[in-house]
């Protein structure tokens, strides 16, 4: 029996690196392939989880195997925002950055709230449950929506200026691709204080009372000023170290790029160990290195390099959430959740960000509305959803993964889709009106 054992795992085994080999293949060759069609990547990363099963992979169960869950999204997430960090050229500030703060202070909060009130009011979650849904649902996903971020360091779109432009001396067609890369880049590390709280509620009841003094002092205060700090500070230390590393040798020069993962791991390592947001404090650490020296010539083997380690993480997370699926994780769905899904991804997140978005001059509403609309929501969600359900128990734990599931998978095929479509069209109308305006 113990041979037919060893014999199933190791065929199992070796299932999974056939899989696991075609992925890879795909996020080689599929970013050429797809360029001009209105196709994502995870999509097709989806299909390779789905046809693990047919082939006799036990599909996995994100609520028996949390841990792996929670670590394998965490890893995915932290490189992720490395990389959205390094993206942005664009140096912060209160002005140049209003956008971002938008985003953060009134359609984050308004999505999380209302999706609360959704998972309360429409699909009979108790308080904390409710709670933990809009706070998993709330942040725009680093991963997935990299197909609608700005480009490489000194090739994004935010470089290229165009005649209208604002007292920042950036153009405006920069602001979707920049609203969506600053504002994925933030929100993935500010959904913790509400996650949290969800988890507070689930221990001490939902009244206020019970949980808000600790929970503001800790979890807000205390965590949200310790990210900032070591993002600052490790961020700097670890850009003059970084950008003196000397790198004659092609080797060497090949090397630079493993400084991103290094700092990547110490910045959000050592902020967690202390007690903070490791999310927040490695974009901020990201978002210091690049501004460091923005001209170096290391930026690109390091933006490259963690580029390339995001994919191969989308990948295996991608795969493993189009075999459960295909396994039945959205078995537990009803026909309320499903009308929850297509309010969170039709309704909510683009009502959220066209309020945050009023009054907003430096954009024209076609722009505003494609922010607004484009809030993938991806593997940050699994993240908080697998950590909130490993500190506590929650009511509804199998419901809420298949909610979550289909909003994920409703932003695969809908943000994905038409993401490339939507900004491509965008940039012909404002070739249009610069060519007509000169």
């Amino acid at each position: 029996m113990e041979i037919e054992e060893a014999l199933e795992v190791l065929e199992n085994y070796n299932l999974w690196l056939f899989i696991i080999g075609l992925a890879v293949l795909a996020t080689a060759v599929m970013p050429r392939l797809l360029a001009k069609y209105p196709f994502s990547m995870p999509v097709v990363m989806l299909g390779l989880g789905a046809i693990a099963l047919p082939l006799g992979l036990e599909a996995p169960d994100p609520l028996e195997q949390g841990d792996y869950t929670e670590h394998l999204t965490e890893l995915a997430v932290i490189v992720s925002l490395m990389g959205a960090g390094l993206k942005v050229d664009r140096p912060p500030s209160l002005k140049s950055w209003s956008v971002t703060w938008r985003l953060l202070s009134i359609t984050m909060i308004v999505t999380i709230a209302l999706v609360a009130l959704t998972g309360w009011w429409l699909a009979a979650f108790a308080p904390a449950s409710a709670m933990l849904l809009g706070a998993c649902l709330a942040p725009t996903d680093p991963v997935l929506a990299s197909e609608v971020q700005v480009g490489a360091p000194q090739e994004g779109s935010e470089d290229e200026e165009t005649e209208d432009t604002d007292e920042t001396g950036h153009g405006e067609e920069d602001e979707v691709r920049f609203g969506l890369s600053s504002e994925a880049g933030l929100n993935d590390g500010l959904a913790f204080p509400f996650t949290n709280m969800a988890i507070a509620m689930a221990v001490a009841g939902a009244h206020p009372g019970n949980w808000i003094g600790t929970w503001f002092l800790i979890d807000v205060l205390y965590e949200l000023g310790v990210a900032a700090i070591f993002g600052l500070a490790l961020g700097y230390v670890l850009a003059r170290f970084i950008m003196a590393m000397p790198a004659k040798t092609e080797l060497a020069k090949s090397m630079v790029g493993l400084g991103a993962l290094a700092a990547t791991l110490l910045i959000y390592g050592a902020t967690e160990y202390a007690g903070g947001y490791g999310f927040i404090a490695t974009f901020i650490g990201a978002v210091v290195i690049k501004n460091y020296d923005q001209s170096h010539e290391y930026q690109k083997s390091l933006h490259a390099f963690t580029e390339k380690a995001e994919r191969l993480l989308m990948a295996a997370v991608l795969i493993a959430f189009g075999a459960a699926v295909a396994g039945g994780l959205l078995s537990s769905l009803t026909w309320p959740l499903v009308i929850c899904a297509v309010i969170i991804v039709f309704i909510i997140r683009p009502l959220a960000g066209v309020l945050g978005l009023i009054g907003f001059s430096k954009a024209p509403w076609r722009d505003r509305f494609a922010i607004s609309f484009l809030g993938m929501r991806g593997i940050g969600s699994f993240y908080y959803l697998s950590y909130g359900l490993n500190e506590e128990n929650f009511e509804g734990a199998e419901e809420l993964w298949a909610l979550v599931g289909l909003v994920v998978l409703i932003s695969i095929f809908v943000h994905g889709i038409s993401a490339t479509p939507i900004t491509e069209k965008l940039d012909e109308m404002r070739e249009q009106e610069n060519k007509a305006s000169g």
